[in-house]
């Protein structure tokens, strides 16, 4: 049997609540009516909604409460507020609690089952969402998250053989790999799995602050420390802390995490008494340790140290079977995040994504399939999309980036309709350059063959971000 979409329609107003529960049940809606917010919440309870729609003005329980407590519950419920008066301060407190839409009671009947639609389309999708990610990033499921190589299977075998040890791991692979999945597969598969996960990327800190995050500080162990400061390897206790690029840290910070390592115990700054800890440390780094040793920029006995067991994630262009099963997933993923109808790639895309040598590895190919999901008007996305999408083409065909002008007005001239299209080609094109290189403005505008000036003025003219 099939379940109805469940809609909880709340309003004092017989009225009111009467014509919504006709109006809605007419379209194979299932429709549960409350006349106040007590009897809404044990509606919810019993029954739980799919959307609900809330008059503001109710008996006990205010609505904009009820909108409070109904999220609480369920984080993800869209709410329509429908009320009769119009309090601007009452509005944007309801959007700041995660109200999907604020309509007035006088709106036509048409006009809420529109934006109820809609509402109901987001919930659909982001339950998609969620539902593709927590395939792809399941931290123990390694298989689903990298694919069905010999080089993951492998990998897979080393965690499974050191998970539920205390060894400190060492993973090393280049950037984008893999290495925080190996890492939270580490956990999932340690008995420490129901402790947190603390991450922390030592190359994203600067120097003078990174102490402070590993260890803490009390209050006024340094100028500016006015607050007592929790460090990463104290929220990790009992957990596992993930420290990525290890490389990046300092000789002399380094001298300090050995200590840690060896003795379990860390004295925070400004601290007068050590505490001890019950932390697994696993480290990535993208660079070669070895190097660093010889060279004097890492310490040898800190290399040991962290290299219990160590964890070679072979970069991309080596796993190549690998590349058509996550160019599927991650188009997959765009499509319905982005509202895009490309869900699946040619044949001809896959050997050319297979033939590439993805100096950037995962990421990057994960980058170049949502650009090449959100300029693609078909169903699948061609070679033409990936040229585009990797700056290794001109431009994409017209018809692809070129929305459709609209008609000609009477009295508007053929130049000012050609400098519409391109204005249109134009922001299209840079928000998906954009988007592909995470917002860097520089690789942008070397995509899109312009210099830094020439694209940063056009961002201020179409207000791109």
């Amino acid at each position: 049997m099939v379940l109805k979409t469940r809609i909880l329609v709340v309003d004092d107003d017989p009225g009111v609540r009467n014509l919504l529960v006709e109006v809605l049940g007419s379209h194979d809606l299932e429709v549960l009516a409350a006349e106040s917010g007590e009897a809404a919440l044990s509606i919810a309870r019993d029954s739980p909604p799919d959307a609900a729609i809330l008059d503001l003005d109710l008996p006990g329980i205010q609505g904009v409460e009820l909108l409070e407590r109904l999220k609480a519950g369920d984080p993800g419920l869209p709410v329509l507020i429908l009320t009769g008066r119009g309090d601007i301060a009452t509005a944007v407190r309801s959007t700041k609690l995660g109200a999907f839409a604020y309509l007035a009671k006088s709106s036509d009947t048409r006009e809420i089952e529109v934006v109820l639609r809609r509402a109901l389309e987001q919930r659909v999708l982001q339950k998609e969402i969620v539902s593709l990610r927590g395939r792809l990033h399941d931290g123990c499921d390694l298989y689903s998250s990298m694919g069905p190589s010999r080089q993951v299977r492998m990998i897979v075998e080393s965690v499974k053989r050191v998970a539920d040890s205390g060894f400190t791991v060492l993973l090393q692979g280049e950037t984008g790999t893999g290495k925080e999945l190996v890492a939270r597969a580490l956990h999932v598969g340690s008995l420490r799995r129901t402790a947190p996960f603390i991450a922390l990327d030592c190359g994203s800190i600067p120097e003078a602050l990174i102490e402070s995050e590993l260890f803490g500080h009390e209050p006024g162990a340094f100028t500016g420390a006015s607050d007592r400061r929790v460090g990463h390897f104290q929220l990790a206790q009992g957990g596992t802390l993930f420290l990525d690029e290890l490389a990046n840290l300092p000789i002399a910070l380094q001298s300090r995490l050995l200590r840690v390592l060896q003795e379990r115990t860390l004295q925070p700054l400004g601290a007068r008494r050590a505490v001890q800890l019950d932390v697994r440390f696993v480290a990535a780094t993208n660079a070669d340790l070895r190097e660093a040793v010889s060279s004097g920029r890492f310490r040898q006995d800190l290399y040991f140290r962290l290299a219990e067991y160590t964890i070679q994630l072979p970069p991309l262009r080596e796993r190549r079977e690998d590349i058509g099963y996550l160019a599927g997933r991650f188009a997959e993923e765009a499509s319905i995040e982005l509202r895009r109808p490309a869900r699946t790639l040619s044949e001809s895309a896959i050997e050319m994504l297979e033939r590439y040598a993805w100096p950037g590895n995962v990421r990057e190919l994960r980058n170049v399939v949502r650009q090449a999901v959100l300029v693609a008007e078909e169903l699948q996305i061609s070679t033409a999309h990936l040229r585009y999408a990797l700056g290794l083409g001109d431009a994409l065909p017209a018809r692809t980036i070129i929305p459709q002008p609209a008609p000609p007005l009477a009295g508007r001239s053929l130049r000012d309709i050609a400098a519409s299209a391109v204005h249109d080609a134009e922001r299209v094109a840079i928000r998906a350059a954009l988007e592909a290189t995470g917002g860097n403005k520089s690789e942008a505008a070397r995509r899109l063959k312009t210099d830094y000036k020439t694209l940063y003025v056009k961002l201020r003219l179409y207000g791109l971000r």
